[in-house]
């Protein structure tokens, strides 16, 4: 049970309400200890404190004594009395235990309160005396302040007031007096400088709106802004021509001041279009009015298409050259305007992710963002301006009355113009390109037909004497092919450019970006260096020329060219392989290179024709959109070239008849081809001829004729053996340059034209040497006497009885043909170099053809014995063992075609049908004849009528 339920009060309180008691008295302390110190039953003595009557609880207003009083009977027992104060009392002691237990416990709570309550006292007695001391002081102050005090410190106030006036007026006078400042900055190009200081002293302004002059000062520094931004934009139209990093960073510092970013940049795209129509038009003009001769400013107000048309010729290339150097200057500008821009939004973004203001940064990235795209939009804008400015000026004047050269020169400059704005863009320049090829092919047609008509000439005239090089010239040391080994280089246009570039390509904007410009026109354009590829006397030295002389002529030395074994470096001639001292000795006598330098075998018309090559390769390589057509233009050189030689030297419609395939195919249908398509046969034109007809002979060419000047009916020079070399080498070596150049022109050739140079090569340059066998054939023909050797033969008697151990006179007769031959070559070695393909087709056509003439004349015997054809093999053998010391040519040709002929008498008659149908190569007079000559020996008249069917049956086809 707990103090409230017992209705218990508090300690004093109980006290209180027990000193009304007169009997019971409060316990000492002493008494309270002996309390605690007694034994007790605390369930007893909680009996006992609930035993007493609730009425002791109640308020303080309550008698005790007189409630006991009352309560008494009427009769007093002692004993009763007694035993109910005894109980009474230890109800009392009861309470007062549990009272002084209550007491004892609070004892800490009630010391600690109770020095709390004496702390608190003690501050108020200090608050106290604080206040007092207060009340006194101010007390004091009141008294010793008086009324001068208080106006000094009115005075102190006023004075403050007035300094900050003063501070004011100072800043507004600083205000009014901004402009001058302004203008000095503005002179200095210092825009952001000015900017800043016109924005700052707006913000000043605003702070003193107040006051009425700076209502007017407001106006004028929103005018002076204004000003600024005209200055600014102005400021930006100057980098178009000749960009300033420095002042380009100003300009843009000052348009990021304003907010203004984007507005500067649709401005300088304005601009940059401004300056490409300003400076064509300033720089044609200049040319235009310098030309005129006076100072009539008519010029002036035509347009630009209209002022085109009045650049003269001799003023046109400098005109062009300097209209692309201005656009140059233009173009530079941008593309190093966007370089700056890329590096300003690298710092800015590195400048980002160190960290900033959130919304400053997406604010920044859409500017860089547009700015961005404004710029890669711009390159194809600009560079579609300045091809139609150029487009213009190239169709005010017709580019045919300009000289090859001087043409070529303007190809080069737009050729470097295309190469900049695909470096500047990556465009393919189509609109330059279509307008450029136009003109180009109509040129160059006309050119061709010009070259075709002079080549006609030229070969009409060329006698075919040996041109005399160097041994080691190459076509890369003509002019007209120095493009193809020179670097590229600020001084070397495109022409000259090589085919091929290095792996590691500078661009023409890293190239010139410090300073320069690729459209500068040098002093002298045209090639200055001399040519050095001729030789005196076909040698490049007298000492030379003595010595190679000397060699041919001493039979005790070997001479040098042959120790080499007869590379020929520049026709490309097999070399023999395996060569002994005693073979190069007597090669002397088919090999008549000696007595002259293994230099190149051209004429002065193959020099032109290879000129011509490097000049059409020059306009490929310039512009190669017009490779194509070049390259069609480049064969017909050749076909026609080919064509020449063939009708000069080897057109012979009895060569055919020979049935030894001399011509090939390919050769057949190679100047088939050419005679229709390039070749006009008719001599006059036909008035009634269609336009298209008339059209068609307009590209074609007259064929050439030979030129009255060169013998070819004469013995002793073997028929104009050394003009036909000349002519028919000249045309190998022409091909094999055809074939250097072949990687240079698969290199240009458009995809789909490759086709066309793949044909080219492999049915018409190819062709080339083939025309050797044709050519030298008809030398042979009428180098030995073949008619007499027949007429020898005939007079032979082959129907012996007895086996001859002498030869026949006739083979004698023909090894003298054979050493005549010899000699006239050594002769014809003299003038020209005759290389050993050369020879060696000779030797073989000549014994060819006598190997087939004895053949013929073993035909044409009436009557023949086994001694007979036993002394035929014995004159075959004899020539052959002499021939073997006259010519190094094995096998011997066509000595299986005469033996197999001889041995063909002794087969039988089943034998001889299937060698009949097996050797068709022989002619239906030989195989008759033999049929013939073999009746009565072996052959009965029956089996003659069989074999002379079978030979029918063969011969039919042929008819």
């Amino acid at each position: 049970m707990t103090q409230n339920s017992l209705g218990l009060k508090s300690p004093q309180e109980s006290l209180s309400d027990l000193g009304a008691i007169e009997s019971l008295r409060v316990p000492g302390k002493e008494e309270f200890r002996e309390l605690r110190e007694q034994p007790s039953d605390p369930q007893a003595e909680q009996e006992l404190i609930n035993s007493i009557e609730q009425v002791y609880f109640s308020a303080d207003s309550f008698d005790i004594v007189k409630y006991e009083l009352e309560k008494l009977p009427p009769v007093l027992n002692l004993q009763e009395l007694e035993a109910y104060r005894d109980k009474l009392k230890q109800q009392q002691a009861a309470v007062s235990k549990k009272v002084a237990d209550l007491i004892l416990e609070k004892q800490p709570a009630y010391v600690k309160e109770l020095e709390r309550v004496t702390s608190l006292q003690t501050g108020l007695q200090l608050a106290a005396v604080i206040c007092t001391n207060g009340r006194r002081h101010l007390n004091i102050a009141k008294e010793g302040f008086t009324q001068a005090s208080l106006g000094l410190l009115a005075n102190q106030r006023k004075r403050q007031l007035l300094i900050g006036l003063l501070k004011s007026l100072r800043t507004i006078k600083t205000l009014q007096r901004t402009d001058v400042r302004l203008s000095e900055m503005l002179e200095e190009e210092d825009y952001p400088g000015a900017i800043q200081l016109c924005l700052e002293c707006q913000k000043a302004a605003s702070t003193f709106k107040h006051y009425s002059c700076i209502s007017e000062l407001n106006s004028k520094l929103q005018d002076t802004l204004e000003q600024i931004e005209e200055q600014l934009d102005v400021a930006l139209s100057k980098i178009c021509k000749n960009f300033d990093i420095n002042h380009y960073t100003k300009v843009q510092q000052a348009y990021r001041l304003l907010g203004k970013t984007q507005t500067a940049m649709d401005q300088l795209h304005m601009h940059f279009t401004q300056a490409i129509h300003n400076t064509v038009f300033q720089v044609v003009l200049g040319y235009v009015e310098l030309c005129a001769g006076n100072t009539d400013t008519k010029f002036q107000k035509l347009q630009y298409k209209d002022l085109c048309t009045h650049v003269t010729p001799d003023s046109y290339i400098p005109c062009l050259a300097d209209l692309c150097k201005a656009l140059w200057e233009v173009m530079l500008s941008y593309y190093r305007t966007m370089e700056w821009h890329e590096k300003h939004d690298n710092e800015v973004t590195a400048s980002v992710s160190e960290g900033s203001n959130m919304i400053g940064t997406e604010e920044t990235n859409f500017d860089r963002g547009y700015i961005k795209k404004k710029l890669e939009h711009g390159l194809t804008r600009i560079w579609q301006d300045v091809q139609l400015k150029v487009k213009t000026y190239l169709l005010g004047t017709d580019l045919s009355i300009f000289k090859y050269d001087d043409f070529i020169f303007v190809l080069d400059i737009i050729s470097r113009l295309m190469q900049v704005g695909e470096e500047f863009c990556g465009s393919k320049s189509e609109v330059l390109q279509e307008s450029i090829r136009k003109q180009s092919v109509n040129y160059f047609k006309n050119y061709h037909r010009t070259r075709l008509d002079e080549l006609r000439m030229f070969l009409e005239n060329e006698t075919w004497e040996l041109c005399p090089v160097k041994s080691n010239f190459s076509i890369l040391q003509l002019h007209e092919f120095k493009f193809m080994e020179q670097s590229r280089s600020p001084s070397v246009s495109p022409s000259k450019q090589p085919v091929s570039t290095s792996s590691k390509t500078v661009t023409l904007f890293e190239q010139y970006c410090s300073g320069g410009n690729p459209f500068e026109i040098q002093a002298n354009h045209k090639d200055e260096e001399t040519e050095d590829v001729l030789a005196s006397n076909g040698y490049e030295s007298d000492e030379q020329e003595k010595s190679a002389y000397q060699e041919y002529d001493s039979d005790s030395d070997v001479p040098e060219e042959l120790k080499r074994d007869y590379v020929d470096e520049q026709t490309g001639d097999v070399p023999v392989k395996s060569v002994s001292r005693e073979t190069l000795k007597s090669r002397k006598k088919s090999d008549y290179s000696l007595n002259k330098v293994n230099a190149p075998i051209l004429t002065n018309t193959t020099l032109n024709v290879i000129r011509l090559v490097g000049k059409y390769m020059q306009m490929m390589n310039i512009l190669k959109p017009i490779a194509f057509d070049v390259i069609h233009f480049m064969s017909q050189l050749f076909d026609y070239y080919l064509y020449a030689i063939y009708t000069f030297f080897g057109r012979n419609d009895s060569l055919e008849s020979t049935g030894l395939g001399l011509s090939s195919s390919r050769l057949r249908t190679t100047l088939n081809r050419i005679q229709e398509s390039l070749i006009d046969l008719e001599v006059s034109a036909d008035p009634t001829a269609t336009l298209t007809a008339a059209e068609e002979r307009k590209e074609k060419v007259p064929s050439p004729h030979l030129s009255h000047l060169v013998v070819l009916t004469s013995g002793d020079t073997l028929y104009g053996l050394a003009e036909r070399v000349v002519a028919t080498e000249s045309l190998v070596f022409l091909a094999e340059q055809f074939e250097f150049l072949q990687p240079h022109l698969d290199a240009v050739m458009p995809a789909v034209k490759k086709p066309f140079l793949q044909q080219f090569y492999s049915q018409t340059v190819s062709t080339a040497s083939e025309l050797r066998k044709p050519i030298y054939w008809i030398v042979a023909g009428k180098a030995l006497d073949y008619e007499q050797m027949l007429l020898l033969m005939a007079n032979v008697k082959w129907d012996v009885k007895e086996i001859m151990s002498q030869h026949n006179i006739y083979v004698d007769a023909l090894l003298k043909e054979f050493e005549q031959f010899n000699r006239r070559l050594n002769e014809v070695s003299k003038r020209v170099r005759i290389p050993l393909p050369v020879s060696n087709i000779l030797w073989e056509h000549c014994i060819r053809l006598a190997n087939r003439t004895i053949v013929e004349g073993y035909a044409n015997v009436k009557k023949c014995s086994n001694e007979g054809r036993a002394l035929m093999q014995l004159d075959f053998q004899q020539f052959l063992m002499k021939l073997e010391k006259l010519t190094d040519i094995r096998p011997i040709p066509d000595k299986e075609f005469v033996e197999t002929y001889i041995k063909a008498y002794y087969l039988t008659e089943n034998d001889m049908e299937r060698w009949i149908k097996e050797h068709r190569e022989y002619s239906t007079k030989q195989l008759t004849n033999l049929v013939n000559v073999c009746l009565g020996s072996h052959i009965n008249k029956k089996a003659r009528q069989k074999l002379l069917a079978a030979i029918d049956d063969i011969d039919r086809p042929k008819r």
